[in-house]
């Protein structure tokens, strides 16, 4: 990413270039990407090609004013991170669903990310409702965020002796990240590139049993700290304090006018399930 592309990508969160890659600029991009950039995976069901490639996620962020799902939120934020001199490495993970055992490797993408101040941290712009802001990736601890209590904890072995992925070089064991005691996903350690994720992200946007193909979401955080969330045709405005407002949308130009005005997404067609 060069520095005009880069220069964009800040005018879409509405940010500017931060003087060095501090611990607060850092947060306060991590913030603002959650505020403007939705969790989406209208491209599943719109036909359209999901491609792992730097220039195609940032043209999907930046140039159409689009989300998307983990790998290419994360993606592109990783990428926008390293042109402003942020230390970035691509993380795996896989997610805890209904069930007690994590789900498909490479089921998830996220972000470690060191800076000037010898900050290091688990960034996430990709999880839906998560964290708001970056945690403490050596913090062992609880981790009060505006999103909830957050722990990351190194992961017991499963039941076939197992932590779930082959153990990178030195020992070093996965990592479980919990919000309020739930454990979200199971977080390996070895650096990762972005082609390593293409299988998971084909798995997600093609197989049947993929919530992502089962069901449309769009959403985004709120300026008040609370979300709001188009799934098919009904709304969701959630407050910062849990109370819910869900709306039925009926006409086609409602919804469109919905993904327009409340997440900045212009279609000419209404994605279905």
């Amino acid at each position: 990413m060069d520095s005009v592309q880069a220069d964009a990508y800040l005018r879409r969160l509405g940010a500017r270039r931060p003087a060095r890659p501090t611990d607060d600029a850092l947060r306060d991009l991590h913030l603002r990407h959650l505020r403007t950039v939705p969790f989406e995976n209208l491209s599943i069901h719109l036909g359209e090609e999901i491609v792992l490639e730097e220039k195609r996620l940032v043209d999907k962020v930046v140039g159409a004013r689009r989300g998307g799902f983990c790998y290419e939120l994360n993606g592109a934020f990783g990428a926008l991170l390293t042109a402003l001199g942020f230390e970035v490495t691509l993380l795996a993970a896989r997610v805890y669903g209904d069930g007690e055992r994590p789900g498909i490797p490479y089921d998830h993408l996220a972000l470690r990310v060191r800076t000037v101040d010898g900050g290091d941290w688990l960034a996430d712009v990709g999880f839906g409702t998560h964290t708001h802001l970056p945690l403490r990736f050596a913090e062992r601890g609880e981790q009060a965020d505006p999103g909830g209590v957050f722990r990351i904890a190194e992961a017991e072995p499963d039941a076939a002796g197992a932590r779930g992925g082959a153990e990178p070089p030195g020992g070093a064991a996965d990592l479980d990240v919990l919000r309020e005691g739930r454990p979200q996903y199971r977080l390996e350690v070895r650096p990762r590139v972005l082609d390593d994720f293409v299988t998971g992200a084909w798995w997600h946007s093609t197989s049947p049993r993929s919530h992502f193909v089962r069901s449309l979401v769009c959403s985004r955080l709120t300026e008040d700290g609370g979300r709001v969330t188009l799934s098919g045709r009904r709304l969701t405005t959630t407050a910062a304090d849990g109370t819910r407002e869900v709306t039925e949308l009926g006409e086609d130009a409602e919804v469109l006018r919905t993904y327009r005005e409340l997440f900045g997404i212009a279609l000419e067609e209404v994605p279905e399930a």
